[in-house]
C-alpha cells in the first residue's frame, strides 16, 4: 500500500502561481508513474500531467506551457508548478501513483482544492 498526501492548494487571482505537493508514504518515485488529476464539479477526472519513472513527462494540452511536474526522489514527493492560473483551472486536484507494470493498480491521494478567481 502507498499513502499519498496533497498540500498547497488554496484560493489565488487569476495570472496568480501555486505550487502543489504530494508526499508517498514510502520511496516509490523513482519505481511508479506520477502523476496530477483535476476534477471539477461535474467533470469527470482528466490528467493534468504525468511524470514516469524514466523521468519522462507528458501534460494536458490545455496546460503545457504554464504547469511543470517535477519529483524530488529523496522527499518522496512529487510537484506541481502552476503558473497563469486560469478560472479554468479550478478543480479539486489529486496526486496518483502507478507502477509501470502493473497500470491497473493506482493510488490516489485525497485531493486538494484550487480556486482561481478575482
Amino acid at each position: 500500500q502507498v499513502q499519498l498526501v496533497e498540500s498547497g492548494g488554496g484560493l489565488v487571482q487569476p495570472g496568480g502561481s501555486l505550487r502543489l505537493s504530494c508526499t508517498a508514504s514510502r520511496s516509490i518515485l523513482s519505481l511508479y508513474d506520477m502523476a496530477w488529476y483535476r476534477q471539477a464539479p461535474g467533470d469527470q477526472r482528466e490528467l493534468v500531467a504525468r511524470i514516469r519513472s524514466s523521468s519522462t513527462t507528458n501534460y494536458a494540452n490545455s496546460v503545457k506551457g504554464r504547469f511543470t511536474i517535477s519529483t524530488d526522489n529523496a522527499k518522496n514527493t512529487v510537484s506541481l508548478q502552476m503558473n497563469s492560473l486560469k478560472p479554468e483551472d479550478t478543480a479539486v486536484y489529486y496526486c496518483n501513483a502507478r507502477p509501470p507494470w502493473a497500470t491497473q493498480i493506482a493510488y490516489w491521494g485525497q485531493g486538494t482544492q484550487v480556486t482561481v478567481s478575482s
